[in-house]
């Protein structure tokens, strides 16, 4: 199959085309010509847009796509699609299902699975057996197996020699822990951030220190390990503040932000939306703007949806009892160019692409001739409201639904597909 991007600007830093308007054509899975006018080949698929704009294939670092186990809420088919549909080429899954991404088996059934889908779906092996950060689970088999990295996604990893153990493990083939931060004896009784707007409406906090107490932690192991740890959905000033002085003594950090921790705050529990009800919880408007000044001075590496689908019974229920998180996948760019207007469009496709690839040992997606195509088109300024028309997923548990949202994902072009949003 052919296909023809048509005026489109490239944002890649290191192509030769960076900042040009150049049409690109793809010839069976390959960049055939870049050039300012191509003529469509005689049944060939134009992609053409408003403002167009190409980047190398985007990269989500944690998301949940509950296949095996809860395919009700999300499988591997409807997860890439809700991938594809917001631009995302490559996704990093956490091992959360049931049964628990814990040994080879489970990797090959989520790479057999998804092998000649439009989006590359990348599990990340449990650190622990059945996720219950009593034992190692088979890393490195799973690591032979095809394993991107290490993690146990959800439920982070509370013991400190089991952590300990995961770091040195994985340093034999230069492997990547991922963590979320949160030492779930401090935050466990918790509904939402510890603060005053907890205080106001009668629900029991998490604290600050949940998270920074796990971070401090963590560092430590990592420094005595010399081994690669990425916290993932760091959401308060002091995390940042940690990451960046330990960035500054040579540990091996990166981390990761999601869109809402961005976007919403504490105040905004108000309405009770257990939507909003996520883990790490919404933090209060100073941390917003430490991690949004984070995100410029480069101390966040990427970002990570935290793609994490609830079926209608798992939400629409008091707020104590809802389950945790959103759906993010297809929101996100868009919900990224609404919180960060002044973070140039170089900068925010560098976390999407090279950032994440870089920090998980993958090669570079080029925009150049005879170059594999693995590409994403988008339009940055496109204002929109959000409908269910932009979701793939199975599930439906977002806050972004009747929000305008600018930048909008048009179209990727990877494993030899395209996939076309309408």
């Amino acid at each position: 199959m052919q296909i023809l991007i048509k005026s489109a600007k490239i944002i890649a830093p290191l192509s030769p085309f960076h900042g040009q308007t150049q049409d690109i054509l793809i010839d069976n899975g390959a960049i055939a010509n870049i050039a300012a006018d191509i003529s469509a080949p005689a049944g060939a698929k134009v992609i053409s847009g408003n403002n167009l704009h190409v980047s190398s294939g985007w990269m989500d670092v944690f998301a949940q796509f509950c296949d095996p186990g809860q395919e009700y809420k999300e499988d591997l088919s409807s997860g890439a699609n809700a991938a594809a549909k917001g631009g995302f080429t490559t996704v990093m899954i956490v091992p959360n299902t049931q049964p628990a991404i814990h040994t080879k088996t489970q990797v090959e059934y989520v790479l057999s699975k998804t092998r000649f889908g439009a989006v590359t779906v990348l599990p990340m092996g449990a650190i622990s057996k059945n996720l219950e950060g009593a034992s190692l689970a088979e890393m490195y088999e799973m690591r032979q197996t095809g394993a991107i990295a290490f993690s146990d996604g959800l439920k982070p990893v509370q013991s400190s020699g089991i952590m300990l153990k995961a770091l040195q493990y994985v340093k034999a083939f230069n492997g990547t822990i991922v963590q979320v931060p949160d030492d779930t004896s401090i935050s466990g009784h918790g509904l939402m951030n510890e603060g005053i707007y907890s205080t106001q409406l009668g629900m029991p906090g998490k604290p600050a220190i949940a998270e920074e107490i796990m971070i401090r932690r963590d560092l430590e192991l990592a420094r005595y390990t010399d081994s690669a740890i990425h916290f993932t959905a760091v959401s308060t000033r002091q995390s940042v503040e940690l990451i960046a002085a330990a960035k500054k003594e040579g540990i091996r950090v990166t981390c990761s932000v999601t869109p809402y921790h961005l976007l919403f705050t504490d105040a905004d529990m108000a309405s009770y939306n257990s939507f909003l009800k996520v883990n790490p919880p919404l933090r209060g408007a100073d941390d917003v703007e430490a991690l949004k000044a984070a995100v410029k001075n480069g101390t966040v590496d990427c970002f990570a949806t935290h793609h994490q689908p609830q079926d209608w019974d798992a939400k629409q229920v008091e707020f104590e009892y809802a389950k945790h998180g959103m759906i993010g996948l297809e929101s996100c760019f868009g919900a990224l160019r609404k919180a960060l207007p002044d973070v140039s469009l170089e900068r925010l496709t560098d976390m999407l692409t090279a950032a994440p690839r870089a920090i998980f040992g993958l090669p570079e997606a080029k925009i150049e001739k005879g170059a594999v195509a693995d590409l994403t088109c988008f339009e940055p300024d496109e204002k929109y409201t959000f409908t269910e028309q932009h979701i793939g997923s199975k599930s439906r548990n977002t806050p972004f639904l009747g929000t305008e949202l600018t930048g909008k994902a048009k179209a990727i072009v990877h494993n030899k597909l395209l996939f076309e949003n309408h």
